[in-house]
């Protein structure tokens, strides 16, 4: 076993009412004015907004509110945020939404934090020394930003989209309600049990020559969990048991619990969905699933011990006449099952159709971000990168 670290800070409360101890969680981290962060329509429609205001009001929390976070969250709106809390003297972010919200205040906290130009720290160009502490209200179980140290954010000129990865960015509390979930459309559901369950298979699908069994064991289960889940869901969307389910794996998925003690495991699928989504503005679970498969045929070859097992362990599999058979049997039951819960395996399906040019240009982008070459699995190079675009066409 190599060395390794693990860190997951986050107080978690969990179940009906969390959100009602939104007040007291910020003044237990020492918050004293709030930058309150949000989408839009939803929080407001439902309530949400104004309990959490109610609960910093009785908790004696100022706050000043930023909404219009939008899915695949804007810098501009970042440095508005930056603008706003600076001027306001914020000392806390509360993001009241699902992983997008979170991301953007994050941002925000690097941007207030640190000084300077807040899209450095995402292109690469600078590490930031500190974050304004985030709180996280959740409605979408999907990018396990609310436990994660990593934020993603989309630079509209250019229409790049960049993660950032800092330990200094993971929420220091995350209030999870299942309920605050049952109101979502079955699109935006199914996308965020695709996106939790793609945290956790390219972890599992790694480069490592071993893996630590528990770490397996954990990954397989939580795999299974979302792909069973979800499938309940599907039919019956006010199941609140299946909803805790979803939102405890996607917290789990991403808080770095199912790659503990590997390499981290190969993110491709993620980095060539971020330059599909940074052009088309596509839901992100949903472009996931379009380019994995295309992605797992491509490198299958390379580990297809690796693939065997997810199709046996996961997906019911039955072992075929060798590794190879029974790795492709299981990227066929994996889109089985995104075709299930009604997410694309295809570009067409996704319902976008790149010309050859930006298909290249995506390539270039994605070669770029990743610095040239990328994969754990396979190292990925620009030509490889265009080649999986191309069989994701379908």
């Amino acid at each position: 076993m190599e060395l390794f670290q693990y860190y997951a800070p986050t107080k978690v409360v969990f179940g009906r009412g969390a959100e009602e101890q939104t007040g007291e969680l910020v003044r237990a981290c020492g918050g004293r004015k709030v930058l309150l962060h949000y989408g839009g329509g939803s929080v407001v429609r439902s309530g949400l907004l104004e309990r959490v205001k109610a609960s910093l009001d009785r908790w004696g929390v100022a706050y000043v509110e930023l909404g219009g976070v939008v899915p695949n969250p804007r810098l501009s709106l970042v440095n508005r945020g930056i603008e706003l809390a600076r001027r306001e003297s914020v000392d806390f972010i509360l993001a009241v939404g699902g992983g997008s919200t979170i991301d953007s205040g994050k941002a925000i906290g690097y941007g207030v934090a640190n000084g300077g130009d807040v899209w450095d720290f995402y292109c690469g160009r600078r590490k930031a020394a500190a974050c304004l502490p985030v709180g996280a209200v959740l409605t979408l179980a999907a990018t396990g930003s609310e436990m994660s140290n990593s934020s993603v954010i989309t630079n509209e000129d250019g229409w790049l989209k960049r993660g950032y990865t800092n330990d200094l960015s993971r929420p220091v509390f995350a209030a999870l309600n299942p309920e605050l979930t049952m109101t979502l459309p079955a699109y935006q559901t199914a996308c965020g049990c695709a996106d939790i369950l793609m945290h956790t298979l390219e972890r599992y699908l790694n480069g490592c020559q071993t893996n630590l069994q528990l770490t397996d064991a954990l990954a397989e289960g939580l795999m299974r969990t979302v792909i069973r889940n979800a499938k309940v869901l599907r039919e019956t969307p006010q199941d609140y048991p299946a909803r805790a389910e979803i939102m405890w794996a996607g917290s789990l998925s991403h808080n770095g619990l199912t790659g503990f003690c590997t390499d981290n495991g190969d993110w491709m699928t993620h980095k060539l969905e971020h330059e599909l989504s940074g052009m088309f503005d596509v839901a992100h679970g949903a472009g996931l699933t379009a380019v994995w498969g295309s992605w797992a045929r491509y490198v299958s070859a390379r580990r297809p011990e690796r693939f065997a097992r997810l199709g046996v362990n996961v997906l019911g599999v039955e072992p075929g006449a060798g590794d190879g058979e029974t790795a492709r049997q299981a990227i066929l039951a994996m889109e089985g099952f995104f075709r299930s819960i009604d997410m694309p395996t295809s570009l067409r399906e996704l319902g976008v159709n790149p010309t050859p040019a930006q298909l290249e240009e995506m390539a270039d982008k994605c070669a770029l971000a990743v610095g040239g070459t990328g994969g754990s699995v396979q190292k990925l190079n620009r030509d490889d990168m265009l080649a999986i675009y191309r069989l994701a066409m379908g």
